[in-house]
């Protein structure tokens, strides 16, 4: 799985704000390519504090999730799941 689209270096963003589901927002924005970016810390307590996700143009995403767990889906037919440890 590539990740080279979610090249989030430049193009517009927001920094940090709280959410209801406890966590901080870190980072979040459209880079030039129009993919969508978001990064959230969790705190110390989850299993992957600094969790992200970003979905691209093609209709790809990916999921960083706290409890460890990741998610890809291509965007035309493939996906995989990985369980957290």
């Amino acid at each position: 799985m590539s990740q080279a689209s979610n090249n989030a270096s430049s193009g517009s963003g927001s920094g940090s704000g709280s959410g209801s589901g406890g966590y901080t927002t870190t980072s979040s924005g459209t880079n030039e390519a129009g993919n969508h970016y978001c990064s959230r810390d969790f705190g110390s307590s989850a299993s992957n504090p600094n969790s992200y996700h970003y979905s691209n143009t093609d209709g790809s995403y990916y999921y960083s999730n706290p409890n460890g767990s990741t998610y890809y889906n291509s965007g035309d037919g493939y996906s995989k799941y990985t369980p957290g440890k």
